[in-house]
């Protein structure tokens, strides 16, 4: 495989990583985990046992991906937000049978320091802000963003909040061109 790994990170022999990776400073993959091709995981991450991650994600320093999270291709992660995977942790009781899958969808942004409480399915290119607190799932293109989060808006496919629009009504992101309307708890696409 090509790719690349800083020798102070630390690839699990199980492990699986796509070509065009790049693997920085003090970043472990654990064993059983599939890292797809032309991702970037920055300094101190992990990716602990059998996680599963797409082609084209971006993961930024400080980020933990725990077992039960699943990144689809292009997602990005921003500095050290965060993934849990057991909904009542106790440090003295053993719940590993009780991980709880997390699902973030093709092209999903998350900013720095939000938190993704496990559990839920984050819509694809949604936009989570940061230091958000995510407890439930988040539809494909929605703005999210608060404690707890709520939705507070649509974001383009190239991830820049699209305009307020009456229910129906198209709106055009003011960046790239793409238009929208809204229907209902859905975004789609008017072209």
């Amino acid at each position: 495989m090509s790719y690349f790994a800083h020798p102070s990170a630390i690839i699990e022999s199980t492990a699986r990583v796509g070509d065009g990776t790049k693997i920085w400073h003090f970043t472990h993959i654990m064993a059983g985990s599939v890292i797809g091709e032309r991702c970037n995981l920055g300094q101190n991450v992990v990716v602990s046992p059998g996680c599963r991650i797409g082609n084209g994600v971006k993961i930024q320093n400080n980020v933990s991906v725990h077992t039960g999270v699943t990144l689809e291709d292009d997602v990005f992660c921003g500095p050290s937000c965060v993934f849990t995977n057991v909904l009542t942790p106790r440090a003295f009781i053993e719940r590993k049978h009780e991980f709880a899958p997390t699902l973030v969808r093709r092209g999903a942004s998350i900013g720095a320091n939000a938190t993704i409480v496990c559990g839920v399915t984050l819509g694809e290119y949604c936009v989570v802000g940061a230091g958000a607190v995510v407890t439930r799932d988040v539809p494909a293109h929605a703005l999210v963003y608060g404690n707890p989060a709520s939705q507070r808006g649509w974001a383009c496919f190239c991830g820049v909040p699209l305009p307020p629009a009456e229910v129906n009504a198209q709106r055009a992101c003011a960046d790239c061109g793409r238009r929208y309307r809204a229907d209902g708890d859905r975004l789609l696409s008017a072209e």
